[in-house]
C-alpha cells in the first residue's frame, strides 16, 4: 500500500481504546487530531513520548485538537501504561496492526543491524475536516510534542 502524504483524507477506523471503549476517526469531525504510533508501551521512548503529550495536552485542547496514541498493545497494557506514567491520553490497541497499516507505519525497520517488520514512530496532523496536515516520519521523541503543538498553532 502506497504511503499517505500531506493533503490525503486520513484513512477512518474503529478500534478500542484503554477502556475497551470504541474509538472512530469519524467521530472527532470538527476537530483536529493528533494521531501518534509508537512501538509499545512502558518502554523509555514511549513512555517519554506519552508523558510529554500529557503535559501538553491541555494547550492542544485550547486549540480544539485532540490526541490519539495508537500501538499493538492490548487494551489491558493500555491501561496500565497510563496508571503507571499518569498518562492523561486515549490509547488505541490496534493489535492486528489494521490501523498501522492503512496510515503506513507497519514497516521494515533496522535495529542494532538487523532488518525486521515493525512500527514505525510516526505521528500525523489531521485538520477538522479530516485531512492531513503534516506528517513526522521516523520521529525523534525529544522536543516532539513542542513540535506537534506548534503546527496545531498554525492551523486556523
Amino acid at each position: 500500500m502506497p504511503r499517505l502524504k500531506e493533503g490525503d483524507i486520513a484513512p477512518d477506523f474503529c478500534m478500542p481504546d484503554q477502556n475497551e471503549k470504541k474509538v472512530c476517526l469519524k467521530d472527532y469531525k470538527g476537530k483536529n487530531i493528533v494521531l501518534y504510533f509508537y512501538p509499545k508501551d512502558n518502554t523509555p521512548g514511549c513512555s517519554l513520548e506519552a508523558m510529554m503529550f500529557t503535559k501538553y495536552k491541555p494547550e492542544f485542547e485550547k486549540n480544539k485538537t485532540t490526541i490519539l496514541g495508537v500501538s499493538k498493545d492490548t487494551c489491558d497494557s493500555h491501561r496500565k501504561f497510563i496508571e503507571k506514567k499518569n498518562l492523561n491520553l486515549t490509547l488505541i490497541s490496534d493489535i492486528d496492526k489494521e490501523i498501522q497499516k492503512k496510515y503506513g507505519v507497519w514497516r521494515l525497520k533496522k535495529f542494532m543491524g538487523k532488518e525486521f517488520v515493525g512500527t514505525i514512530r510516526t505521528t500525523f496532523l489531521i485538520d477538522s475536516n479530516g485531512k492531513i496536515k503534516k506528517i513526522w516520519d521516523k520521529v525523534k521523541v525529544q522536543g516532539h510534542a513542542e513540535q506537534v503543538l506548534d503546527e496545531v498553532k498554525k492551523l486556523k
